[in-house]
């Protein structure tokens, strides 16, 4: 494989936090300090978690969640990233929030199902779990 002088090679592609970051490095003149706003995090985090760096998008969907608790994209996304790094207390807590503010979000009735099954809780999963396929449109003896 052919590398260039600093060892980068065609097709080795830049790490997603990279290019977020990246995007606004000029643009308040060279030094000047810039802080990152809602909208960047958040695009940020959902970078991080396609990259499936689950942990840092968490760090970074946490903080989007405590600007805008009543948006539910980045509170589902939260708790998405929790469950896939194994948060899943968090995980929990996030999806009960979603539900008991938007019981339709068949999405998070499923995540909470799964949620508590794999915390060794089927009993408590049931329920969740039989309205998310409800939701979806399957229903027992179809």
């Amino acid at each position: 494989m052919n590398r260039d002088l600093t060892g980068f090679a065609p097709g080795d592609g830049v790490a997603p936090d990279r290019w977020a970051s990246a995007l606004h490095l000029f643009d308040n003149g060279p030094g000047a300090p810039r802080e990152e706003s809602t909208a960047e995090r958040w695009e940020r985090a959902r970078l991080l978690f396609d990259a499936r760096d689950y942990a840092g998008a968490a760090r970074l969907l946490a903080a989007v969640v405590d600007e805008v608790p009543e948006q539910t994209g980045p509170r589902l996304l939260l708790a998405r990233a929790y469950y896939h790094s194994a948060q899943l207390g968090r995980a929990e807590e996030q999806l009960r929030i979603v539900v008991a503010r938007d019981p339709v979000e068949h999405y998070a009735h499923l995540m909470l199902g799964r949620t508590l099954q794999r915390q060794g809780r089927p009993q408590e999963a049931q329920p969740w779990l039989r309205t998310a396929a409800a939701f979806a449109g399957e229903f027992p003896g179809d």
